[in-house]
Protein backbone atom coordinates (compact mmCIF):
# COMPACT_ATOMS: atom_id res chain seq x y z
CA UNK A 1 0.00 0.00 0.00
CA UNK A 2 1.46 3.52 -1.05
CA UNK A 3 -0.03 6.19 0.96
CA UNK A 4 0.92 9.53 -0.89
CA UNK A 5 0.49 13.21 -0.10
CA UNK A 6 1.41 15.87 1.70
CA UNK A 7 -1.53 15.57 4.30
CA UNK A 8 -0.33 14.05 7.31
CA UNK A 9 -3.53 13.88 9.16
CA UNK A 10 -5.13 11.66 6.65
CA UNK A 11 -1.92 9.83 6.26
CA UNK A 12 -1.52 9.00 9.83
CA UNK A 13 -5.60 8.08 10.10
CA UNK A 14 -5.06 5.61 6.57
CA UNK A 15 -1.95 3.71 8.51
CA UNK A 16 -3.59 3.71 11.99
CA UNK A 17 -6.54 1.94 9.97
CA UNK A 18 -4.64 -0.41 8.06
CA UNK A 19 -2.40 -1.72 11.40
CA UNK A 20 -5.87 -2.03 13.27
CA UNK A 21 -7.64 -3.66 10.69
CA UNK A 22 -4.59 -6.15 10.31
CA UNK A 23 -4.46 -6.72 13.98
CA UNK A 24 -8.52 -7.46 14.56
CA UNK A 25 -7.99 -10.14 11.77
CA UNK A 26 -5.06 -11.86 13.32
CA UNK A 27 -3.51 -10.44 17.13
CA UNK A 28 -0.23 -11.92 16.43
CA UNK A 29 0.27 -9.29 13.72
CA UNK A 30 4.11 -8.55 13.82
CA UNK A 31 4.68 -4.69 12.87
CA UNK A 32 8.32 -3.72 11.59
CA UNK A 33 9.01 -0.36 10.76
CA UNK A 34 12.35 1.06 8.20
CA UNK A 35 12.83 4.45 7.55
CA UNK A 36 13.91 4.94 3.99
CA UNK A 37 16.54 7.03 4.11
CA UNK A 38 18.57 4.90 6.12
CA UNK A 39 17.51 1.50 4.61
CA UNK A 40 20.47 -1.10 4.31
CA UNK A 41 20.54 -3.17 0.89
CA UNK A 42 18.44 -6.49 1.28
CA UNK A 43 16.60 -5.62 4.74
CA UNK A 44 12.93 -5.58 3.29
CA UNK A 45 13.47 -9.41 2.23
CA UNK A 46 15.50 -10.14 5.40
CA UNK A 47 12.01 -8.77 6.84
CA UNK A 48 9.46 -10.38 5.00
CA UNK A 49 10.95 -13.50 5.12
CA UNK A 50 8.78 -16.13 6.57
CA UNK A 51 9.16 -16.11 10.18
CA UNK A 52 9.19 -19.39 12.25
CA UNK A 53 5.44 -18.82 13.75
CA UNK A 54 4.25 -18.04 10.45
CA UNK A 55 2.87 -14.46 12.19
CA UNK A 56 1.03 -11.98 9.70
CA UNK A 57 3.52 -8.99 9.10
CA UNK A 58 3.03 -5.39 8.35
CA UNK A 59 6.33 -3.51 7.22
CA UNK A 60 5.83 0.60 7.49
CA UNK A 61 8.00 2.54 5.73
CA UNK A 62 8.18 6.11 5.99
CA UNK A 63 9.65 8.72 4.62
CA UNK A 64 9.70 7.27 1.40
CA UNK A 65 10.61 10.72 -0.38
CA UNK A 66 13.62 10.70 0.82
CA UNK A 67 14.48 7.07 -0.14
CA UNK A 68 17.98 6.06 -0.84
CA UNK A 69 19.19 4.24 -4.00
CA UNK A 70 19.49 0.50 -2.33
CA UNK A 71 15.86 1.16 -0.98
CA UNK A 72 14.09 2.07 -4.43
CA UNK A 73 16.00 -1.39 -6.07
CA UNK A 74 14.70 -3.67 -3.23
CA UNK A 75 11.23 -2.54 -3.67
CA UNK A 76 10.70 -2.67 -6.94
CA UNK A 77 12.14 -6.01 -7.40
CA UNK A 78 10.09 -6.77 -3.95
CA UNK A 79 6.47 -5.77 -5.99
CA UNK A 80 7.33 -7.90 -8.49
CA UNK A 81 7.39 -11.40 -5.88
CA UNK A 82 5.84 -10.03 -2.81
CA UNK A 83 5.69 -12.06 0.32
CA UNK A 84 2.79 -14.35 2.00
CA UNK A 85 1.01 -12.90 4.44
CA UNK A 86 3.19 -9.61 4.76
CA UNK A 87 1.80 -6.05 3.82
CA UNK A 88 4.27 -3.46 3.19
CA UNK A 89 3.22 0.24 3.40
CA UNK A 90 5.24 2.85 1.77
CA UNK A 91 4.79 6.52 3.35
CA UNK A 92 5.75 9.05 0.90
CA UNK A 93 4.82 12.84 1.58
CA UNK A 94 5.66 13.83 -2.78
CA UNK A 95 8.36 14.60 -5.09
CA UNK A 96 9.49 12.23 -7.51
CA UNK A 97 11.96 10.58 -5.84
CA UNK A 98 11.34 7.08 -6.02
CA UNK A 99 9.67 7.00 -9.19
CA UNK A 100 10.15 3.85 -10.21
CA UNK A 101 8.57 1.80 -7.41
CA UNK A 102 5.79 4.64 -7.52
CA UNK A 103 4.78 3.35 -10.72
CA UNK A 104 4.87 -0.13 -9.40
CA UNK A 105 2.67 -0.23 -7.06
CA UNK A 106 0.51 2.27 -8.65
CA UNK A 107 0.44 -0.19 -11.87
CA UNK A 108 -1.40 -2.58 -9.58
CA UNK A 109 1.94 -4.77 -9.46
CA UNK A 110 1.75 -7.22 -6.12
CA UNK A 111 -1.45 -6.60 -5.48
CA UNK A 112 -0.45 -2.68 -5.12
CA UNK A 113 -2.83 0.28 -3.88
CA UNK A 114 -2.56 3.99 -3.49
CA UNK A 115 -4.44 6.25 -1.09
CA UNK A 116 -3.63 9.24 -1.87
CA UNK A 117 -3.80 11.89 1.05
CA UNK A 118 -3.95 15.57 -0.41
CA UNK A 119 -3.83 18.72 1.43
CA UNK A 120 -7.15 19.85 1.95
CA UNK A 121 -7.74 23.08 1.07
CA UNK A 122 -11.11 24.27 0.19
CA UNK A 123 -13.60 24.67 3.14
CA UNK A 124 -15.96 22.40 1.61
CA UNK A 125 -12.89 19.53 1.94
CA UNK A 126 -12.78 20.26 5.68
CA UNK A 127 -16.53 20.41 6.08
CA UNK A 128 -16.63 16.66 4.88
CA UNK A 129 -13.75 16.16 6.79
CA UNK A 130 -15.59 17.14 10.03
CA UNK A 131 -18.85 15.54 8.82
CA UNK A 132 -17.52 11.96 8.38
CA UNK A 133 -15.57 12.27 11.94
CA UNK A 134 -18.71 12.77 13.94
CA UNK A 135 -20.32 10.08 11.16
CA UNK A 136 -17.71 7.57 12.02
CA UNK A 137 -18.16 7.82 16.11
CA UNK A 138 -21.54 7.39 15.66
CA UNK A 139 -22.44 10.91 16.95
CA UNK A 140 -25.30 13.35 15.63
CA UNK A 141 -24.24 17.06 15.05
CA UNK A 142 -25.99 19.77 13.46
CA UNK A 143 -25.41 21.81 10.32
CA UNK A 144 -24.49 25.03 12.10
CA UNK A 145 -22.44 22.81 14.86
CA UNK A 146 -20.48 21.28 11.66
CA UNK A 147 -20.15 25.07 10.18
CA UNK A 148 -19.46 26.55 13.60
CA UNK A 149 -16.31 23.55 13.85
CA UNK A 150 -15.14 23.85 10.68
CA UNK A 151 -14.89 28.09 10.42
CA UNK A 152 -12.71 28.06 14.54
CA UNK A 153 -10.28 25.55 13.10
CA UNK A 154 -9.81 26.33 8.89
CA UNK A 155 -6.36 26.95 9.32
CA UNK A 156 -5.11 23.66 11.11
CA UNK A 157 -6.67 20.43 10.60
CA UNK A 158 -4.57 19.01 13.00
CA UNK A 159 -6.50 20.80 15.25
CA UNK A 160 -9.99 20.77 13.75
CA UNK A 161 -9.47 16.39 14.17
CA UNK A 162 -8.59 17.23 17.65
CA UNK A 163 -12.06 18.96 18.67
CA UNK A 164 -14.05 16.84 16.62
CA UNK A 165 -12.57 14.35 18.46
CA UNK A 166 -13.25 16.25 21.85
CA UNK A 167 -16.76 17.01 21.21
CA UNK A 168 -17.25 13.32 19.98
CA UNK A 169 -15.55 12.49 23.26
CA UNK A 170 -17.43 15.04 25.66
CA UNK A 171 -20.41 16.17 24.30
CA UNK A 172 -23.96 14.67 24.82
CA UNK A 173 -26.15 12.89 22.15
CA UNK A 174 -26.07 15.47 19.75
CA UNK A 175 -23.50 18.55 18.99
CA UNK A 176 -25.22 21.55 18.54
CA UNK A 177 -23.63 25.12 17.93
CA UNK A 178 -24.24 25.80 21.82
CA UNK A 179 -22.09 22.77 22.72
CA UNK A 180 -19.07 23.97 19.83
CA UNK A 181 -19.91 27.66 21.57
CA UNK A 182 -19.41 26.61 24.56
CA UNK A 183 -15.99 24.49 24.33
CA UNK A 184 -14.51 26.75 21.18
CA UNK A 185 -16.50 30.24 21.41
CA UNK A 186 -13.29 32.03 21.83
CA UNK A 187 -11.58 31.67 18.80
CA UNK A 188 -10.83 34.16 16.17
CA UNK A 189 -12.35 32.36 13.24
CA UNK A 190 -15.66 31.76 15.14
CA UNK A 191 -15.78 35.48 15.62
CA UNK A 192 -14.75 36.69 12.67
CA UNK A 193 -17.48 34.59 10.96
CA UNK A 194 -20.62 35.80 13.49
CA UNK A 195 -19.39 39.22 13.04
CA UNK A 196 -19.52 38.76 9.15
CA UNK A 197 -22.80 36.86 9.36
CA UNK A 198 -24.73 40.02 11.50
CA UNK A 199 -23.41 42.45 9.13
CA UNK A 200 -24.00 40.98 5.43
CA UNK A 201 -27.96 40.14 7.21
CA UNK A 202 -27.79 44.01 8.02
CA UNK A 203 -27.74 43.93 11.55
CA UNK A 204 -25.81 47.00 12.44
CA UNK A 205 -25.83 47.08 16.00
CA UNK A 206 -25.52 43.30 16.75
CA UNK A 207 -22.20 43.25 14.30
CA UNK A 208 -20.43 45.74 16.07
CA UNK A 209 -21.33 44.54 19.42
CA UNK A 210 -19.65 41.37 18.22
CA UNK A 211 -16.90 42.69 16.75
CA UNK A 212 -16.12 44.42 20.23
CA UNK A 213 -16.09 41.33 21.99
CA UNK A 214 -14.58 39.53 19.97
CA UNK A 215 -11.42 42.16 20.23
CA UNK A 216 -11.23 42.82 23.94
CA UNK A 217 -10.85 38.75 24.10
CA UNK A 218 -7.84 39.20 22.14
CA UNK A 219 -9.16 38.85 18.23
CA UNK A 220 -6.46 39.83 15.40
CA UNK A 221 -8.06 42.42 12.54
CA UNK A 222 -6.76 40.37 9.92
CA UNK A 223 -8.23 37.38 10.24
CA UNK A 224 -11.46 39.13 11.30
CA UNK A 225 -11.64 40.50 7.48
CA UNK A 226 -10.20 37.27 6.18
CA UNK A 227 -13.63 36.47 7.27
CA UNK A 228 -15.88 38.40 5.41
CA UNK A 229 -13.79 38.45 2.28
CA UNK A 230 -14.63 34.69 2.42
CA UNK A 231 -17.62 35.37 2.76
CA UNK A 232 -18.41 37.83 -0.03
CA UNK A 233 -16.17 35.93 -2.54
CA UNK A 234 -18.89 32.78 -2.03
CA UNK A 235 -22.02 35.25 -2.66
CA UNK A 236 -19.77 36.99 -5.55
CA UNK A 237 -19.06 33.50 -7.14
CA UNK A 238 -23.43 32.58 -6.54
CA UNK A 239 -24.78 35.69 -7.49
CA UNK A 240 -27.35 35.49 -10.18
CA UNK A 241 -26.45 32.02 -10.60
CA UNK A 242 -29.07 29.58 -11.05
CA UNK A 243 -29.65 25.46 -10.11
CA UNK A 244 -30.37 23.41 -7.64
CA UNK A 245 -27.88 23.59 -4.65
CA UNK A 246 -25.96 20.33 -4.77
CA UNK A 247 -25.56 21.72 -8.43
CA UNK A 248 -23.89 24.75 -7.66
CA UNK A 249 -21.73 23.62 -4.91
CA UNK A 250 -20.14 21.10 -7.86
CA UNK A 251 -19.43 24.15 -10.11
CA UNK A 252 -18.11 26.33 -7.86
CA UNK A 253 -15.98 23.71 -5.49
CA UNK A 254 -18.58 24.64 -2.83
CA UNK A 255 -20.48 22.40 -0.02
CA UNK A 256 -23.91 22.20 -0.34
CA UNK A 257 -24.67 24.52 3.07
CA UNK A 258 -22.14 26.80 1.85
CA UNK A 259 -24.52 27.86 -1.32
CA UNK A 260 -27.63 27.83 0.92
CA UNK A 261 -25.98 29.73 3.09
CA UNK A 262 -24.41 32.52 0.22
CA UNK A 263 -28.12 32.73 -1.28
CA UNK A 264 -29.55 33.60 2.22
CA UNK A 265 -26.83 36.44 2.65
CA UNK A 266 -27.52 37.51 -0.92
CA UNK A 267 -31.06 38.28 -0.18
CA UNK A 268 -31.57 42.38 -0.44
CA UNK A 269 -28.22 42.77 -2.29
CA UNK A 270 -27.24 44.15 -5.37
CA UNK A 271 -24.93 43.89 -7.84
CA UNK A 272 -23.26 47.46 -7.60
CA UNK A 273 -23.72 47.34 -3.95
CA UNK A 274 -21.45 43.90 -3.74
CA UNK A 275 -19.40 45.48 -5.83
CA UNK A 276 -19.03 48.26 -3.75
CA UNK A 277 -18.53 45.89 -0.71
CA UNK A 278 -15.91 43.97 -2.11
CA UNK A 279 -13.97 46.93 -2.91
CA UNK A 280 -14.58 47.92 0.78
CA UNK A 281 -12.59 44.83 2.18
CA UNK A 282 -10.02 45.20 0.10
CA UNK A 283 -9.50 48.50 1.43
CA UNK A 284 -10.01 47.45 5.30
CA UNK A 285 -7.55 44.37 4.31
CA UNK A 286 -5.11 47.03 3.33
CA UNK A 287 -5.85 49.29 6.61
CA UNK A 288 -5.52 46.76 9.12
CA UNK A 289 -2.26 45.77 7.64
CA UNK A 290 -0.69 49.18 7.97
CA UNK A 291 -1.75 51.17 5.10
CA UNK A 292 -3.49 52.66 8.20
CA UNK A 293 -3.12 54.25 11.60
CA UNK A 294 -6.20 52.85 13.29
CA UNK A 295 -7.33 49.19 12.36
CA UNK A 296 -10.35 48.96 14.73
CA UNK A 297 -11.76 52.37 12.76
CA UNK A 298 -11.14 50.41 9.46
CA UNK A 299 -13.00 47.31 10.71
CA UNK A 300 -15.94 49.69 11.75
CA UNK A 301 -16.62 51.47 8.50
CA UNK A 302 -16.02 48.06 7.00
CA UNK A 303 -19.05 46.92 8.88
CA UNK A 304 -20.95 50.02 8.11
CA UNK A 305 -20.99 49.55 4.44
CA UNK A 306 -21.47 46.13 4.41
CA UNK A 307 -24.40 45.99 7.03
CA UNK A 308 -25.95 48.86 4.30
CA UNK A 309 -25.48 46.17 1.74
CA UNK A 310 -22.87 48.26 -0.05
CA UNK A 311 -25.23 51.92 0.06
Amino acid sequence: MLVSGTETVLADRAIRVLRDSLREADPSLEVTDIVAADYAAGELASVASPSLFGEPRLIRVTGAERANDAFVDDLVAYVQAPADDTTVLVRHGGGQRGKRFLDAIRSGAGGGVEVVCAELKRDADKYDFAQAEFRMAGKRVTPGALRAVTSAFSDDLVELAAACQQLISDAGDEVTESTVDRYYGGRVETNAFRVADAALAGRYGEALITLRHALASGADPVPMVAAFASKLRTMAKLYGARGSSAGLASQFGLAPWQVDRARRDLQGWTEEGLARSIEEVADADANVKGAARDPVFALERMIGVLSARGR
